[in-house]
């Protein structure tokens, strides 16, 4: 089968084109996406092809436009989310099938169906999404568990969650005009941290951080979902980046990403493989995105339990303020503040600790050290003394003051921005 042009673009990954034309797909999924990594890169892993289909040949240029030029709004299928991060296992198994056995919660927002306590479990492991789209006003995502399902619809104003082992429901309320924001089809009701799960909301971040440090080319065709598809790949020029490539396969007659792969520099399985398994374009049933809550569901008020966290918080950062020294130790930007070093795939966020001259080493010291040494790699450099604690993609410095440098770089990067900060 013929290969396709190894054409290579360094410039803006829309070719120059105005910002009006970046459509990529306008409608994407609410989901939750855990893990640094994908909120500061789009995520992806390698392809599991069922043959190459012979496509007509296509430069990387014009496969970028073919994306954003695509105005795909309805759709539904089944997403099979891989997570390969090197992370710990976590409390209760990875698996969605801990759904069910959440502790209710009592702190509104906290019940078992906030989205917020959905974050992590996508973390690691393989998980199975089933999606529909009805344009901007109109989502439903729903993650299915061995023994139970949570799932997020949107559906105009209302915002619900709904998880079926504890049967427990949270809503939110959201503009109509929600789908007009930085993320359009995320309904402001929902937490901040949320990202899409969908190949179309990870391929439009990879392509952002195409520029001048970036190599974008094409490779061989796939088959994903039933679909012919071509394959962008994205590979960073900097080599501290700990990210290998990005690949993005795209349909080859509606231009909407079907599957997203990022593998790490190191090599092994990737790192986050997002991709359908089963997609169809035709309008999803109007009944799918219908909820109504089952009886006896505790049903949990959403934007006051959001208005009620947000006064204790302020009330929180308001102590912590007041609190002696606290001006030298968080710094200019305040508690939970941080600076970005670098740029490109090397951008490290610094983040200011509770160190400073008075509590230097401290986190040297006594049980504390030892707990630290059993975790990461101890390192000394110009800055003084810490900790590297290392993912397959993410990798932190600690310093013994308490600073954090945190990206998907290199341990020899994180050391250099921590000399170069003393200086």
């Amino acid at each position: 089968m013929p290969r396709n042009e190894p054409t290579e673009v360094t410039g803006e990954w829309d070719g120059g084109r105005p910002a009006k034309r970046r459509k990529a797909v306008r409608y994407a999924v609410p989901v939750a996406v855990a893990g640094v990594a994908a909120a500061t890169i789009g995520l992806v892993p390698a392809f599991a092809g069922s043959g190459s289909p012979d496509l007509p040949k296509i430069s990387a240029q014009d496969l970028i436009a073919k994306i954003a030029k695509s105005d795909v709004q309805q759709l539904s299928g089944t997403v099979q989310v891989t997570t390969d991060l090197g992370l710990p296992s976590l409390p209760g198994g990875a698996g969605v099938g801990g759904l069910g056995g959440g502790q209710g919660g009592e702190k509104g927002a906290g019940s078992a169906a906030s989205p917020e306590s959905k974050l992590t479990e996508l973390a690691s492991g393989t998980h199975t999404l089933r999606v529909a789209v009805d344009g901007p006003e109109k989502q439903r995502v729903s993650i299915v568990g061995n023994s139970a399902d949570y799932t997020l619809i949107h559906n105009g104003t209302n915002v619900w969650a709904y998880d079926s082992g504890s049967n427990s429901v949270v809503h939110h309320t959201a503009p109509r005009d929600a789908h007009r924001g930085p993320q359009r089809g995320a309904p402001e009701g929902l937490p901040k941290g949320l990202q899409s799960a969908t190949p179309q909301e990870l391929a439009k971040q990879a392509l952002k951080a195409a520029g001048d440090t970036t190599s974008v080319t094409v490779g061989d065709t796939a088959k994903v979902a039933g679909r012919d598809a071509y394959q962008l790949v994205i590979k960073p020029k900097q080599a501290a980046s700990t990210v290998g490539s990005i690949r993005v396969a795209v349909d080859a007659a509606n231009g909407v990403p079907l599957k997203v792969t990022l593998t790490p520099k190191s090599g092994g399985p990737a790192a986050i493989d997002v991709g359908y398994t089963r997609v169809d374009f035709a309008r999803p049933a109007a009944d799918s995105f219908a909820f109504t809550p089952p009886k006896g569901a505790k049903v949990v008020n959403g934007d006051q339990a959001a208005q009620k966290a947000a006064r204790q918080h302020g009330k929180d950062l308001k102590d912590v303020k007041g609190a002696k020294g606290s001006a030298e130790h968080n710094g200019p930007k305040g508690f939970g503040g941080f600076d970005v070093l670098g740029k490109g795939w090397t951008s490290i966020a610094t983040l200011k600790g509770a160190g400073g001259p008075a509590g230097k080493d401290q986190l040297a010291k006594g049980d504390a050290g030892k707990f630290l040494d059993s975790l990461g790699t101890k390192v000394t450099g110009g800055f003084g003394s810490g900790h590297v604690f290392s993912t397959r993609l993410v990798n932190a410095l600690v310093t013994d003051d308490g600073t954090v440098y945190v990206g998907a770089v290199d341990k020899q990067a994180l050391i250099a921005a921590a000399d170069a900060a003393k200086k």
